[in-house]
């Protein structure tokens, strides 16, 4: 028998079988070479793999769950200062979060807000690295301020006097720009509607915010669903690197409304939740059937 023929026609005899232990018989059968390893792929021909992979996880992750947003102007310091990069928190919203009060949130323009703001062009490349997420986007109108009131709070403000919140007035010292009031102008009181939030900027005295926008559909407030995420980093420059709590003030107590809004729950949280009595009583009823049998 040839070895061509032995290599194809099954098991040889156990007289005749090629013995492995020593490594002299190759995988081809011819005596006296060693086995061949698998020729491995070009790195050069594996990049292109390993790029398209990296990019596709850039994408799934600026969209489900954190984007980078650059602070174009001085409306939150210190806080935030212009040229910020912050990394904003968009997967909890998938999962029925809503904004809080004292969140530092991102948010769409609800229209009539950046009018007047100039969005800057950005070449071909910033456009590239914008819709992986690995650069902040030029040309998305997005805003980003502090949640001061949530659907169902009141809030006002006398000129030169304390933000008031549900009949409570705020300690803002821990936040605002030094310097800065509260409120330069009165206004309010002001009921926020359900799904919608108040916003002011920390420094109050060059913020266009809720304040001066209540002319416009939603008086000043934002729908939670125009909301892209809450800023949770400054993660640029190093030198700025900072979490951003919620101020202690928004948990002083007395200060929920008098009806505050049901929390959302997650669709999938709620089908799970009614699916489960329904599948523990089907799995009884069949235990029950198997023991009467």
């Amino acid at each position: 028998m040839t070895e061509e023929n032995n290599s194809a026609g099954g098991a040889s005899p156990a007289g005749d079988r090629p013995d492995h232990g020593d490594g002299t018989e190759g995988a081809d059968g011819a005596e006296g070479t060693r086995a061949r390893p698998g020729k491995q792929r070009s790195f050069w021909k594996e990049l292109p793999l390993l790029i398209g992979i990296a990019l596709i996880l850039a994408l799934l992750i600026k969209t489900f769950l954190v984007q980078a947003f650059s602070i174009p102007s001085e409306s939150m310091m210190n806080t935030l200062k212009k040229g910020d990069r912050v990394l904003v928190d968009k997967l909890t919203p998938w999962f029925g979060s809503e904004p809080e009060r004292g969140e530092v949130v991102v948010f769409h323009d609800p229209g009539g807000w950046l009018e007047t703001a100039e969005t800057p062009k950005p070449n071909a490349i910033q456009k590239f690295l914008s819709f992986i997420g690995l650069m902040p986007s030029a040309e998305e109108k997005d805003l980003i301020k502090r949640v001061i009131a949530v659907g169902g709070d009141t809030v006002s403000c006398k000129e030169g006097g304390k933000v008031v919140l549900n009949g409570k007035e705020l300690d803002e010292t821990a936040y605002l720009y030094p310097g800065s009031v509260p409120c330069q102008d009165s206004f309010g009181p002001v009921k926020v509607p359900q799904d919608r939030i108040w916003v002011m900027g920390d420094n109050r005295q060059n913020s266009l915010d809720s304040r001066f926008h209540q002319e416009l559909p939603g008086g000043g407030t934002i729908a939670n669903d125009q909301v892209v995420g809450r800023a949770v980093v400054v993660a640029w420059p190093l030198t700025r690197w900072a979490t951003l709590p919620v101020p202690d003030v928004f948990d002083q107590p007395g200060l929920a409304p008098a009806a505050a809004a049901a929390p959302a729950v997650a669709p999938a949280a709620a089908g799970l939740a009614g699916a489960l009595p329904l599948v523990l009583w089907r799995r009884r009823k069949r235990s029950t059937r198997h023991t009467a049998e």
